[in-house]
Order: C-alpha cells, then sequence, then structure tokens
C-alpha cells in the first residue's frame, strides 16, 4: 500500500519547486557556500615556493597526498588554505565514535539526547582542532626541509613560515567545518559530505580532459574508452541499487486498554541498510595502504632509496607490490576493506540498545521475545546485511583499481569517490523531496482552514 508521504512525492513538480520559497533560499545559500570554499581552494598559503612543491608532489601523489587531493579539489596539489579540508573533522567524529562505545561516561552522554549531542559535538570540534594542528605542523616542517636537490620549498624557511603555515592550514579547516554547520542548519544537506562532493566533483573535468588527451596522444583506443563510459555508468546505477535497499524488519505494538476503549496494535518497520557503515571503510582502508607508498615516494624523492639493506629493500618491494593495481594491493585492499565493514557497523548499530528501546516502548518483532532473543535476531540479521554490504564496497572500491591497471591508468576516479558522489547526491535528493513534502503538507493545512472559515 502507498503511504501518504509516497503519494504526495509522485505529485511533486516544478510548479511546486516555484512556490517553495524557503526550499530555493536554501539552495541558494548552499550554493553560495560551496562557491566559498571553491575559491578557498585557490588561494595559496604564503610563503610557498610553487614550482618546487609542484615538483615535489608529482612524485608523491601516488601517495596519501593524492587521496586527499582528489577529496579536497586540488587543493593539496595547490597547497591552498583549505589544503587539509575536513579530514581532521571526519577523523575527529570517527574517534568520538569509537571513544562513545568504549568509554562509560561518553556512552551515558549519547544517550542523554539533544543535550548529550550538542556535548559530543563539541568534544569532536576540540579534537578536530587539536588533529589539525598535528597535521599542520607535520606539513609545515616537511615544506621547510630541505629536498634532495639542496633546495626549499619554502621561499623563507624559519619558525615564522611554520607558525604562519600552521595558523593558515588550522584556521582554514575550522572555517570549513564552521561552514558545513552553516550548510546543515541554513542549506540542504549534510554540509560536511556536500563540501567533499564539491572537492570530487571539481576534479571531473580534469581528468575528462586528461582522457581525451590520452584519447588525442594514441596511449588509449576509442573503443577502451567506450568500455570504460559503460562500466563507470554499470557502477553508478549498481550503486544506487544497493544503497537504496534495506531489510525491513517488522515491529509489532500490542493493543492495550486506555480508559473505555483499546488503543495501540500498530506495526511499523525497522529498516536495515545493507550497507550500514557508508564511505567510511575505504576511507580507512585506503589511508592504511597508502601510507607505506607516501613514506616510500618520500624516501625517493630526498634520495633515501640509493640507500642499500633492508630499507632499500623494503622501498623496493612497497614500490614494486603495493603500487596501484597490483595484485597484493587489490588483495589486502578487499580484505582491509571488509574487516573495516564489520568494525563500524558494530560501532553505529548496537542490537542490545535497539531491542532495549522497543521493549522500552512496547514493541517486538513477531516471533522473538523482546529483550536478548530480540538482540540475537537484530544482530543475526545485519551480520547477513554487513556480509553483503562489505562484498558490495569491496567490489566497487577494488574494481577501479583493477581497471585502472588494464587500461594504463585511465580510470582516474576511485571507488571511494563514486561511492561518495553518488551516496552524497541521493542524500541531497532525498531531502530536497523531504522539504517538498513538508511545503505541501503546510499548502494542504492552509488550504483546510480556509476551507473551514469560509463554512
Amino acid at each position: 500500500m502507498v503511504s501518504a508521504a509516497e503519494q504526495l512525492a509522485r505529485n511533486i513538480s516544478f510548479a511546486t519547486f516555484s512556490k517553495a520559497k524557503e526550499l530555493q533560499a536554501r539552495l541558494w545559500f548552499t550554493l553560495g557556500a560551496l562557491i566559498v570554499y571553491r575559491i578557498g581552494t585557490q588561494i595559496v598559503i604564503p610563503g610557498i615556493d610553487t614550482e618546487q612543491y609542484r615538483a615535489m608532489f608529482a612524485n608523491l601523489q601516488g601517495g596519501i597526498l593524492g587521496m586527499w587531493n582528489t577529496f579536497s579539489g586540488g587543493a593539496v596539489e595547490r597547497m591552498a588554505i583549505f589544503a587539509l579540508n575536513v579530514m581532521p573533522y571526519i577523523s575527529a567524529s570517527i574517534i568520538v565514535q569509537i571513544l562513545s562505545t568504549a568509554i562509560p561516561a561518553l556512552e551515558r552522554m549519547k544517550k542523554e539526547g539533544e543535550a548529550g549531542r550538542k556535548q559530543l559535538n563539541q568534544y569532536t570540534r576540540y579534537l578536530t582542532v587539536i588533529l589539525a594542528i598535528a597535521q599542520a605542523y607535520g606539513i609545515a616542517i616537511a615544506l621547510n626541509t630541505v629536498g634532495a636537490d639542496g633546495k626549499h620549498m619554502a621561499v623563507e624557511p624559519g619558525i615564522y613560515f611554520i607558525t604562519s603555515t600552521v595558523v593558515t592550514l588550522v584556521g582554514g579547516t575550522v572555517f570549513l567545518m564552521w561552514l558545513g554547520e552553516q550548510i546543515t542548519a541554513r542549506g540542504v544537506g549534510n554540509g560536511i559530505s556536500l563540501i567533499i562532493f564539491a572537492g570530487i566533483v571539481a576534479e571531473f573535468p580534469n581528468y575528462i580532459f586528461q582522457t581525451f588527451g590520452k584519447l588525442r596522444g594514441g596511449s588509449i583506443e576509442f573503443p577502451a574508452l567506450l568500455v570504460i563510459a559503460v562500466l563507470s555508468v554499470a557502477m553508478i546505477l549498481f550503486i544506487v541499487f544497493v544503497e537504496r535497499s534495506q531489510r525491513r524488519l517488522l515491529i509489532q505494538y500490542p493493543k492495550r486498554q486506555q480508559g473505555n476503549r483499546m488503543v495501540g496494535g500498530e506495526s511499523s518497520f525497522l529498516p536495515l541498510k545493507v550497507n550500514s557503515s557508508g564511505v567510511i571503510p575505504p576511507i580507512f582502508a585506503s589511508s592504511l595502504l597508502m601510507l607505506p607508498q607516501t613514506l616510500a615516494s618520500l624516501n625517493n624523492a630526498q634520495g633515501a632509496s640509493a640507500q642499500g639493506g633492508w630499507w632499500g629493500e623494503t622501498l623496493s618491494f612497497i614500490n614494486a607490490y603495493l603500487g596501484h593495481g597490483q595484485p597484493l594491493y587489490i588483495a589486502l585492499y578487499a580484505a582491509l576493506i571488509i574487516f573495516f565493514c564489520f568494525f563500524y557497523t558494530s560501532i553505529v548499530f548496537n542490537p542490545e540498545e535497539t531491542a532495549e528501546n522497543l521493549r522500552k516502548y512496547g514493541g517486538f518483532i513477531p516471533g522473538y521475545r523482546p529483550g536478548k532473543r530480540t538482540a540475537e535476531h537484530l544482530d543475526y540479521v545485519l551480520t547477513r546485511l554487513t556480509v553483503i554490504g562489505s562484498i558490495y564496497i569491496a567490489i566497487v572500491c577494488v574494481l577501479p583499481e583493477f581497471l585502472r591497471g588494464q587500461f594504463n591508468g585511465t580510470f582516474y576516479i576511485g571507488g571511494t569517490s563514486i561511492l561518495i558522489v553518488v551516496s552524497v547526491t541521493m542524500d541531497t535528493i532525498a531531502q530536497i523531496q523531504s522539504h517538498l513534502i513538508g511545503h505541501q503538507y503546510e499548502g494542504m493545512i492552509k488550504r483546510a482552514r480556509l476551507g473551514g472559515k469560509k463554512k
């Protein structure tokens, strides 16, 4: 049976959108905030020798810096004021979520409702600043160090350059954190996700130009390009299908007597997504695998690879077997994604807590007693869904790595980037539809009131 909300969603049209002035204002605010973000990714931090930095980045773009550059919309490649982007905030959010399941005080705070969530958000902001300072200081020290050619990437190296670089990068991260919260409150969609989305999408034209440049240069043939385009569209459709898929568990509420009449007896559904962990597992997995690549590239850039012994052999092994498209890299990448899917799902969904909430409000799953049996059933269903979800994410993220090796590096966009873009797009569209449905509800209520007054 189609619900009232679904019926309203089917009636949404351009005329409905043109009347939703509040939604239009929210969309304009979101667009303006993202334009401000894109301007910041073009402003280079002061005191950088751009030619020296560009040469260094060319040697390191296959590691963590390359992933951060994609998420930041090219800000790392230019060492702009938004080079750290919102990655410290994402790391801080994950750390606080993990600690809230391990520390009883934070767990109690999480259950206190809106006040507890505000306090946890404040802790997340503090931790973001700490992580941003640590990362910015590491970047400043690296920029202040003499390269293999005896030149600095800093125009005037020293304590003043280090201090100004740390302040600039931390200030950029804090501003983006505030901007993301403003988009969430006054715009449409999740602000932090939209900032990452804008950074990834901004690099798409560059990838397209590089692809057609290879086509003109003869390094790739047109049939191979057509195969890449078809596979990209198929992957997007596959992501949309799985992200919209969910397992609905029937929740029954018993009838109870209230005065002289019986109330209750309703039923609802508890939706469990196939992919409960989102895009966190591939981000974690790729970060861990790219760390040795970055260290190896940094040592090569500084001339350390010329040294013999076990260190030189280790660097040679990393360069040979842990590069993009290598079998060992793909196998470790898939294994880490599956591991983090189960790990993060256990953090974001607690079967015991969900079963206790159902029992508290009188709900139960037919065929299972409230409490422990319900928690066991939820854990069983969630485990099976996570198996499917982890395999799905592994396929989405590993396939581009395989194609990158098969098509001579032409498949530029990683599976994590595609997953983020599609997920954020679906979430934003869903929120726009929610605003339009709310506007239709308000219009129906106003018309009903006017009709009542006329009678």
